[in-house]
C-alpha cells in the first residue's frame, strides 16, 4: 500500500470555513482506491507551525506523494494546479502576526523548486464538469506558497499544491472532493509511471 498525504488549511481572515480542508475531508471519505492509504492534515495558517507540519509527514512518514490543497480567494471558480514553489518574498504576515525570518523558507535553499508532476501534462488529461482548472507557477507568496516549497524540499519534488475556489452554492465541498478525487488519481497515475 502506498501512503499519501493530503492538507487543507484551517480558518483565515475572513474564510470561518476554509474550502480546501473541506475539500480534503470530502476526498477522504470517499478514498482513492484500495492501494492507497490517504491521511489528511489540518495545517493552520501560520508559517512555523505549517513548516513544521511538514517536516514531521516527511520525515516520519516519507509518503509517495503529498498533496497541500489550498483557497484561492481571489478566484472565482477555478481550480489551480501550481507547479513550482517559491523560496523568496514572504513578506505578508500569518494568522499570528509573524512572518518567515529573511522573509524566505530555506535559507540557501535553491530559487524555487518544480514538482516531480508534470502539471501541464495532467491539465490535458484531466477535466472536471462544471469548472475551469488552469495552471500557474507562481503559489502567491503567502502560507501556500510557503507549505508548498517546504514539501517539495523536504520530499525531493514529490509534492502537489491545488488551489481550489471558495465555498459557494455552486462549488460544495463535495463537489470539490470529487473534483479533487479526479486529479488526483491522474497525478497518482503519473507517479506510477514515473516509478517505472
Amino acid at each position: 500500500n502506498h501512503l499519501s498525504f493530503f492538507s487543507g488549511f484551517g480558518p483565515f481572515r475572513q474564510y470561518l470555513v476554509n474550502s480546501s480542508w473541506e475539500a480534503v475531508k470530502e476526498l477522504s471519505k470517499r478514498g482513492l482506491g484500495e492501494n492507497i492509504d490517504l491521511r489528511i492534515m489540518q495545517l493552520p495558517v501560520v508559517y512555523q507551525k505549517a513548516k513544521e507540519q511538514v517536516c514531521k509527514i516527511w520525515t516520519t512518514l516519507q509518503p509517495l506523494l503529498t498533496v497541500h490543497v489550498g483557497l484561492a480567494s481571489s478566484t472565482t471558480a477555478l481550480i489551480i494546479l501550481e507547479q513550482c514553489g517559491k523560496n523568496k518574498g514572504y513578506q505578508e504576515r500569518d494568522a499570528c502576526g509573524f512572518h518567515p525570518e529573511g522573509a524566505c523558507c530555506v535559507l540557501d535553499g535553491p530559487e524555487k523548486i518544480e514538482s516531480t508532476i508534470n502539471m501541464k501534462t495532467l491539465w490535458k488529461n484531466v477535466s472536471v464538469e462544471g469548472i475551469d482548472i488552469i495552471l500557474s507557477r507562481d503559489a502567491g507568496r503567502y502560507i501556500c506558497d510557503y507549505t508548498y516549497y517546504t514539501s517539495l524540499y523536504y520530499g525531493n519534488g514529490r509534492a502537489a499544491f491545488i488551489h481550489v475556489p471558495p465555498l459557494s452554492a455552486s462549488v460544495t465541498a463535495e463537489f470539490l472532493g470529487k473534483a479533487l478525487q479526479t486529479i488526483i488519481l491522474a497525478m497518482l497515475e503519473q507517479c506510477g509511471e514515473q516509478r517505472e
